[in-house]
């Protein structure tokens, strides 16, 4: 399906930062642009942000003199519905109730021609809520773009029960001419990132609370060894707490109370004393002027280490074994069990059991247990657990080997799993769901992950290099260990275990 011409009007309602992103990303397409809000000059005022931010890229060097006037030509401020009759395309991005843009949608209706494609920027309402009654619901479209619309690449292309698929094309074809990254998804609550990303926030709030470690230490580890651009922390602090915290509680109430997406008592906290993050000067972190960021905890060892035994292979934390080579520690290899051996110290890839359980069901000594890392090939830091029989010895020990490593260590209380490797796999888990219930295809999450959120890898293909059946037992260890359905794991990943397949080809 071709996409919209350049030459088709596309009319913006809304003219907050996400209208105004929108409309600045359609008029740098090529579209002339009509952008509407209902608060007198709202219109005016946004266009001429939109000016002020194109002439940066010029003094950049990201955009030419005349291409700036071009796109400035083409935005067209308009103080009544009526001016958006001739539309071909309507984006709707005003407030999130689901009354009055239904009541917007039914003007629209009215107002417009019949080809005129209705579209919502909704990140969380139903499309087809917003559809029913009107003349012709198949018009009715999410186009979710994320903010800042125009830097963001990811678009959201919603179809609600009653929309036409050659509109959803032609509206997917339109969002990659216009230089973005566009996936489809059927509307369910949370849509994909705002459902499959709930686990990224929930589980560091949960670590948090049951004291496995400080904020500082726990954003420190999902950056350094897990490779997202920012820990929870400090990225709720960014969103806004009352915004990130509404998402979930959202979803929680669609999904009918599901505990997989239980919103958080800390967060709930943060929210009832106004501490909404950075654009109130307080949320897990203090941004008041003068105000230091926290410092990450971090294990030292006085120990010197010149051997390590390796018991079998280490799976995805092989890569380990030749970082520590490079740095002239003698590795012997042996059978066994996936273990690693440095003086009285074993060290192990957490599997979702804590370290004492593991140490005592599996006759282990002096247990380490280690974090998931993105890379260990390239890892700064890594998060380890201990057994309750590990001595300060046999700590020391591993610390030590680690550190010669080049890693920075840090110490979380022993709880089931730790903390990116829990994360990923909870993601993963949500994201397989999201495609056994035709929500999106496996190939259009893991794009949506990155493009939308920034996740160093798709949780789906994140699974398949850790391994199903792996990513499936840590799972079930972490169900086991709480007794909740939160940690229930989706029978996708138990089929594709049982099939010897893998979830993202």
């Amino acid at each position: 399906m071709a996409a919209l011409d350049s030459a088709a009007l596309v009319a913006v309602i809304g003219a907050g930062a996400m209208g105004a992103g929108i409309a600045q990303v359609a008029a740098q397409a090529g579209h002339p642009v009509r952008l509407y809000d209902n608060r007198p000059g709202a219109a005016a005022e946004a266009v001429q942000g939109i000016d002020r931010q194109l002439a940066r890229l010029v003094e950049k060097g990201r955009l030419t003199a005349s291409s700036h006037a071009a796109i400035r030509q083409r935005l067209l401020p308009v103080d009544n519905l009526e001016a958006l009759a001739e539309a071909r395309l309507v984006i709707e991005a005003i407030v999130e109730q689901l009354a009055v843009k239904q009541a917007l949608l039914r003007q629209l209706e009215a107002l417009c021609d019949d080809d005129c494609i209705l579209a919502s920027n909704t990140s969380s309402l139903s499309i087809t809520s917003l559809a029913a009654g009107l003349r012709r619901p198949q018009r009715v479209l999410g186009l979710h773009f994320f903010n800042p619309a125009p830097r963001m690449p990811l678009v959201e292309v919603v179809s609600g029960l009653a929309s036409d698929p050659q509109l959803a094309a032609t509206l997917y074809a339109t969002a990659k001419a216009w230089g973005k990254q566009p996936v489809h998804a059927r509307s369910t609550p949370g849509f994909i990132v705002n459902r499959v990303a709930r686990p990224f926030y929930a589980e560091s709030l949960r670590l948090l609370q049951e004291g496995a470690a400080d904020c500082a230490t726990l954003d420190a580890v999902l950056r350094e060894a897990g490779g997202f651009a920012m820990g929870a922390f400090e990225l709720t602090d960014l969103i806004g707490h009352d915004v990130n915290y509404a998402v979930t509680c959202s979803v929680f109430e669609a999904f009918y109370g599901d505990s997989r997406f239980q919103p958080s008592l800390i967060q709930k906290a943060l929210v009832d004393a106004g501490h909404l993050g950075r654009k109130r000067g307080q949320g897990f972190y203090s941004y008041a002027e003068n105000s230091e960021r926290p410092i990450p905890a971090e294990l030292q060892s006085q120990a010197q280490v010149e051997r390590c035994v390796v018991e079998g292979h280490l799976g995805v934390m092989q890569p380990l074994v030749e970082r520590l080579r490079k740095q002239g520690i003698g590795v012997s290899e042996r059978a066994g069990a996936g273990v690693l051996s440095v003086g009285d110290a074993t060290l192990a890839l957490s599997d979702g059991r804590l370290a004492s359980q593991r140490a005592r069901e599996d006759g282990l000594r002096n247990l380490v247990l280690l974090d998931l890392a993105l890379d260990y090939a390239s890892a700064t830091r890594i998060a380890i657990s201990l057994s309750a029989d590990c001595t300060a010895q046999a700590r020391d020990q591993a610390v030590a080997l680690l550190r010669q490593a080049g890693l920075r260590v840090s110490l979380l209380a022993d709880l089931p799993g730790l903390l990116v490797l829990r994360t990923v796999a909870c993601l993963a888990s949500e994201a397989a769901d999201a495609v056994l219930q035709g929500v999106a295809s496996a190939a259009d999450i893991d794009l949506a992950m990155r493009a939308g959120v920034n996740y160093p890898c798709g949780p789906l293909a994140w699974a398949d290099h850790l391994g199903v059946g792996y990513t499936l037992r840590v799972l079930d260890n972490l169900q086991r260990s709480y007794g909740e359905a939160r940690y229930r794991p989706s029978l996708l990943l138990r089929r594709s275990h049982a099939e010897g397949g893998r979830l993202h080809a």
